[in-house]
């Protein structure tokens, strides 16, 4: 099972975790990227974030997912899951925004993927913020 996605739909983990789920895994790692009521790019007390994405975008996650799982040699100490899903639209703090399994035969493996995957996703994903502050303004990020 395979979950690769940009979406307007609330994030859940439990999705995530099964998509990864393989009894040739013994690490899963997770992480989860959550709205914050703070950010340096935009001063004052965020309350709400609208994150825009190009028409590309769940390619590029698919094609950047693939890449990285494409490193172990399907053999069982080597087999990699990815589940990895971005949420687009309105978001309220609290929300989340980026949900990453991965689960892989050792534990070291996963923290590293993991880690790899969260970055690239930050660096390549066509996805830009629009972050609402308390004071009725808006500042944009990603771009």
């Amino acid at each position: 099972m395979t979950l690769i996605q940009v979406t307007t739909d609330r994030l859940g983990m439990a999705e995530h975790l099964a998509a990864v789920d393989d009894e040739h895994c013994g690490a899963v790692v997770s992480f989860i990227g959550q709205v914050r009521n703070h950010d340096a790019q935009a001063p004052g007390t965020v309350t709400a974030i609208e994150y825009s994405a190009h028409p590309d975008a769940q390619t590029v996650l698919r094609a950047l997912i693939q890449e990285i799982a494409a490193g172990g040699d399907g053999s069982p100490q080597h087999v990699v899951r990815i589940a990895a899903s971005h949420r687009v639209g309105h978001l309220e703090v609290g929300d989340l925004a980026l949900v990453v399994c991965v689960a892989t035969a050792h534990r070291q493996q996963a923290y590293e993927i993991s880690s790899a995957v969260v970055e690239r996703i930050k660096v390549e994903l066509p996805i830009w913020k629009k972050q609402h502050t308390a004071d009725g303004t808006s500042h944009w990020s990603g771009l």
